[in-house]
């Protein structure tokens, strides 16, 4: 079993299914339970999110709004464009604003795993190629 496997698909929020939707905008395999999704009511969507090791979603930018994250389980990375990537640990907050080009993912060898508050639309870039995830450090 891969680091943090158990803590990951067994956390309060739920594993969810394949992360089919987004696919595309990732490297490796992703899962997500949906918690809330905007309504007349709710103008943010809410998820769990979990990363096998290893992966991690393309580049890109929130519009119209913002991301936050809370670190559930595992270890994982979160870069902004211009920036040295921070390691992510249960525990850690990411609020991220308008406008700020980033992503963020697992670590090589441990599974992740944050709630995504999302506030806006997504503009979806470039992948994380191997080269730059390959030189982070843990």
């Amino acid at each position: 079993m891969a680091k943090n496997e158990h803590e990951v698909k067994n956390d309060l929020f739920g594993f969810g299914d394949k992360n089919v939707a987004f696919a595309k905008y990732f490297i490796g395999t992703s899962y997500l339970n949906g918690l809330v999704s905007p309504d007349d009511n709710i103008d943010v969507n809410v998820s769990n999110v979990n990363f096998e090791p290893g992966c991690r979603n393309n580049w890109h930018i929130h519009h119209d709004g913002f991301q936050i994250l809370l670190v559930t389980a595992g270890e994982g990375w979160y870069q902004e464009e211009g920036k040295p990537a921070q390691l992510l640990k249960p525990g850690d907050v990411v609020a991220i604003h308008e406008g700020i080009k980033h992503w963020h993912g697992a670590t090589k060898d441990s599974w992740f795993s944050h709630i995504a508050i999302t506030k806006g639309t997504s503009e979806w870039c470039e992948e994380v190629d191997d080269a730059t995830y390959n030189r982070l450090s843990e």
